[in-house]
């Protein structure tokens, strides 16, 4: 009986976790608290949280990174196995697939965006200029995702917001080759995507990101 009542401890303290991740409380990317903030905030053990956490190391949503933390690497299963199988593919081909993810959902933004999106999106615009004083540091680098990411998120569709996610370590690490190769940042077609979703006009979108895709064609941004 005890095995079973702490199976179902450590089942319910995963299920908790899981819910972080997939609620987006923990985003893609961040880093989770450490075990002991855990232990406190599920009100259990170390052992246990420590066994939760590596149930979602095993499932591929968590990753254990040495000397650094655990991190959010998927918000699913499903969302683990694609990036697993995105992290083998052909760099043009995940060109391809986010160029018709990204503009369509830069439609679909221009369409749904919330007046807290606009704003964030304005917010993430003028984070990434300040970011990109220095174009090859780690923080250029997450601010370009993140305003990427937030126009997906801006169209209010989770299923692309998944995929998308799926996408991220692909799309981190070509970014990083791209422009440590060519320094480019390619801020006004930046700019001009951000304020046409703002603006509400989801041809003018449409064009940016298609204008956008076509200066990448030969790299990631």
């Amino acid at each position: 009986m005890r095995t079973v009542r702490r199976t179902s401890l450590i089942a319910q303290v995963t299920e908790q976790l899981r819910d972080q991740i997939r609620t987006g409380a923990w985003a893609v990317g961040t880093r989770i608290p450490p075990e002991p903030a855990l232990a406190e905030l599920t009100g259990t053990g170390r052992n246990t949280v420590r066994e939760a956490v590596q149930a979602l190391v095993h499932s591929g949503l968590l990753e254990r990174r040495q000397g650094s933390g655990t991190y959010v690497v998927a918000t699913s299963e499903v969302g683990s196995a694609l990036g697993t199988y995105f992290a083998d593919a052909h760099e043009q081909d995940v060109l391809e697939l986010r160029q018709a993810l990204d503009v369509t959902a830069a439609a679909l933004a221009a369409r749904r965006r919330t007046d807290a999106d606009a704003a964030h999106l304005t917010e993430l615009f003028d984070a990434r200029m300040r970011a990109w004083a220095d174009p090859r540091s780690a923080a250029a680098l997450a601010a370009d995702v993140a305003l990427h990411r937030a126009i997906v998120e801006a169209s209010h569709n989770a299923v692309y917001l998944e995929f998308y996610d799926s996408l991220l370590p692909v799309i981190e690490e070509t970014i990083r080759r791209r422009v440590d190769e060519t320094g480019a940042g390619f801020h006004d077609e930046h700019r001009e995507l951000v304020l046409a979703v703002v603006a509400g006009e989801p041809g003018r979108a449409t064009a940016a990101a298609l204008a956008m895709f076509g200066e990448l064609r030969g790299g990631e941004g």
